[in-house]
């Protein structure tokens, strides 16, 4: 069935351009629309690194005066995706993260840099590209969360708009007296428009002005109206819940494949475990720990921040050696949380290893030789390191939030019983609920056959992104339907 023309507007997409869990998604949705029949196409920055990727990219649009300089949209293919790009070097010509300058802060100018991308969304939206006419805009994150705000001041006829929060706690608020500067009529300076506690919220305008608003587990899009989670947008959440769903994430199954990954020393699969062996001692051996088989060796990939509960993990390092296990960590973040990771490591040399920074070979091997992966985060809005340890047998001891409960199903007695169980859960977010969960684990570990059952289960899972797209496909068609 022919489906409708999507654009899809995000600041970062994997491969091209990628610093979280957003690019993977912007990245691997397309492609599963496409089995679905809906054709996308994704506008995004054109930092260096995209231009470079883009090649020879045909320009569609021409802006003489984009927020302080002249811009131009761009057609490309990339990456196996269809892309525009938009060209503003006064806004998108910088080294190093997207967001971030050298000196670690927020690039001072984040407010009309994205402004600029969620401006050209709208102007594609209503037509700017003749050969491409979307009848959705989908914008993803804050950084794209003034397109739906764009579109809806200039009134009617508008693609319809979905407004995707891959992390409510990252909201985009800029100073009241940009408004016009930003191109947004006074008006939209209120309660039911972009206004935000007497600031502009991109994030807040998105949720407010889109037509519908997804997240990324259907346990986030419950959890975000309630004070506890919703970062002060619980009410606005809570007023729009007849339009807001949960749609898990996926992973790339060819991309994240144990039967095929090249990072692994040892390939598998759910019938051949046995050769996850030379795995867990490449991954000993790549972490400075000893070559213990019968030590359970946990695996972390993570940013080391607060909201991931590194420092609960950092709390309960000291218990989890003293169970005999091993710990091969990789992730950077808080000072604090890497120093204090470092003095475990050397605390406990030969069962702690850590790599500060990011190694794509190094995050594959923990997936594909860990005997279990720790996701300990207070919130977490659907998460991907746990569908990718599912994929590869790690089993995923994880916090019952957000998406983490939505995919890993607790190896109980019941579900035990019931052959479901998968991974393991716990809750508070504290040190002694992770110890008795670590302890949890360790017994099933040394239980052989559990185990592997457990492996078995865990790597059976649907974690690809069949499913999510087809309820994608049908939102955005319900969306088209009630629009004509």
């Amino acid at each position: 069935m022919k489906g409708p023309l999507v654009l899809s507007v995000a600041s970062e997409v994997f491969p091209l351009a990628k610093t979280g869990g957003l690019a993977d998604v912007a990245g691997a949705l397309p492609p599963a629309l496409a089995a679905e029949g809906v054709a996308v196409r994704t506008l995004l920055p054109g930092y260096p690194a995209v231009l470079k990727a883009a090649g020879a990219a045909q320009p569609v649009h021409t802006y003489d005066s984009l927020q302080g300089g002249r811009a131009r949209i761009l057609a490309a293919r990339a990456a196996g995706l269809d892309l525009f790009v938009l060209e503003a070097p006064h806004l998108y010509d910088r080294p190093g993260n997207p967001y971030v300058g050298p000196d670690g802060k927020d690039w001072p100018d984040n407010a009309p840099r994205f402004a600029a991308l969620a401006k050209a969304a709208a102007d594609i939206g209503r037509g700017a590209v003749r050969a491409f006419v979307p009848d959705i805009v989908h914008a993803h994150d804050w950084q794209a969360g003034l397109a739906p705000a764009y579109l809806h001041y200039r009134g009617e006829p508008r693609p319809r708009t979905v407004m995707t929060v891959h992390n409510l706690s990252f909201q985009g608020q800029f100073p009241a007296e940009l408004l016009a500067p930003l191109g947004l009529p006074p008006h939209a300076f209120s309660m039911e428009g972009v206004e935000y506690y007497g600031t502009i919220g991109f994030l807040k305008a998105g949720i407010a002005l889109a037509d519908r608003i997804t997240t990324v587990s259907p346990r986030y899009a419950m959890e975000i109206r309630t004070p506890e989670f919703g970062m002060g947008l619980d009410g606005l959440l809570r007023s729009r819940a007849g339009v807001l769903s949960g749609i898990l994430n996926g992973i790339d199954t060819e991309y994240w494949d144990p039967a095929k990954d090249p990072h692994l020393v040892q390939r598998f699969d759910a019938r051949t475990l046995a050769r996850r062996q030379a795995n867990k001692a490449a991954l000993q051996a790549r972490f400075g720990l000893e070559p213990l088989a019968d030590a359970p060796l946990f695996g972390v990939v993570s940013r080391l921040t607060w909201q991931k509960g590194m420092d609960v993990l950092l709390e309960a390092v000291d218990d989890l050696v003293a169970l005999g296990g091993q710990l091969a960590l990789v992730g950077s973040g808080e000072a604090a949380l890497e120093g204090g990771l470092a003095a475990a490591a050397a605390r406990h040399p030969g069962r702690v290893g850590i790599l500060i920074g990011f190694d794509e070979g190094a995050a594959h091997l923990v997936q594909g030789g860990a005997d279990a992966f720790l996701v300990p985060s207070r919130f977490e809005p659907c998460g991907l390191t746990q569908l990718c340890a599912l994929r590869y047998g790690a089993i995923p001891v994880v916090a019952r939030v957000g998406g983490l409960a939505d995919t890993v199903i607790d190896a109980n007695e019941m579900a035990l019983v019931a052959s479901a169980g998968n991974g393991l859960q716990f809750a508070p977010v504290t040190r002694e609920a992770l110890v008795l969960t670590l302890e949890r684990a360790v017994g099933l570990w040394r239980d052989r056959d559990t185990w592997t059952r457990l492996q078995q289960h865990a790597m059976a899972a649907d974690v690809g992104w069949r499913r999510p797209a087809g309820q994608y496909a049908a939102l955005y068609r319900q969306l088209v339907a009630g629009a004509a």
